[in-house]
């Protein structure tokens, strides 16, 4: 009879919990503060959550409409922004907010678990578009490039670069000159040492010949830089 009345007192415990938690679930299973902007809802746990299910993307875009993230609020305000505006929801592949955003303030261990944001889940056709989410550089090198960011960088982390100039060939002397003096069009996987008056084909001929130099395609491969007299490559016996 004891243990009848023990089994009754845990199955009413467990009722009275599950109802708790439907009841008031921003006290008993709430991971953590929600973002100030929706202070609104914080007790109104289903606004987000299905019962038992948890939260669902169709769930964010009843309020968030897609078309109108980064540019309205979800009262149809426009956004005032001092800085670039971000507008890439409406480029992604799939509507999956969770993929990204997580609402709560929880544990670390769960803020960890999150996926950061990756180009691929955009559109490939605006995956090269960079100016659209961020602000060009400002320093003196990237300024005078206005070729596609990826002929350098990738998109999973800006540095480090895949290339270095320093390493390729030193802008010394004479070669600090703007980019487009060798690299024409803006194509920065090519260039040309032709685009100055002493490097003309018949001159560079002429000097090379002698010491038996044919391939003039690639003039990195001997020359480093302006203080670089040429290595042993590129003659007719490599």
């Amino acid at each position: 009879m004891k243990r009848r009345w023990v089994w009754m007192l845990v199955s009413l415990n467990l009722v009275l919990l599950v109802a708790l938690a439907f009841i008031y679930p921003h006290l008993m299973v709430s991971p953590g503060k929600v973002i100030a902007g929706h202070a609104a809802i914080a007790t109104d746990c289903f606004a987000c959550h299905a019962p038992l299910r948890g939260a669902s993307a169709a769930r964010c875009v009843a309020c968030h409409t897609v078309e109108d993230i980064g540019l309205r609020s979800t009262q149809g305000k426009p956004i005032a922004r001092k800085t670039l505006k971000v507008v890439f929801h409406q480029d992604l592949l799939e509507q999956d907010c969770m993929a990204c955003h997580s609402d709560h303030a929880g544990p670390k261990l769960l803020q960890k678990s999150r996926k950061p944001f990756s180009h691929a889940l955009l559109r490939a056709a605006v995956r090269e578009q960079c100016q659209n989410c961020h602000r060009a550089p400002a320093d003196k090198l990237h300024t005078k490039i206005n070729g596609s960011c990826s002929q350098c960088h990738t998109q999973n982390a800006w540095k480090p670069a895949s290339f270095d100039h320093d390493k390729s060939f030193a802008l010394d002397r004479d070669h600090n000159v703007e980019c487009v003096t060798c690299h024409v069009g803006n194509d920065y996987s090519r260039y040309t040492c032709y685009g100055c008056h002493e490097h003309t084909v018949p001159n560079i001929l002429r000097e090379h010949r002698d010491e038996g130099i044919r391939d003039l395609d690639n003039c990195v491969r001997c020359h480093r830089s302006a203080d670089d007299e040429g290595g042993e490559r590129g003659r007719d016996d490599d």
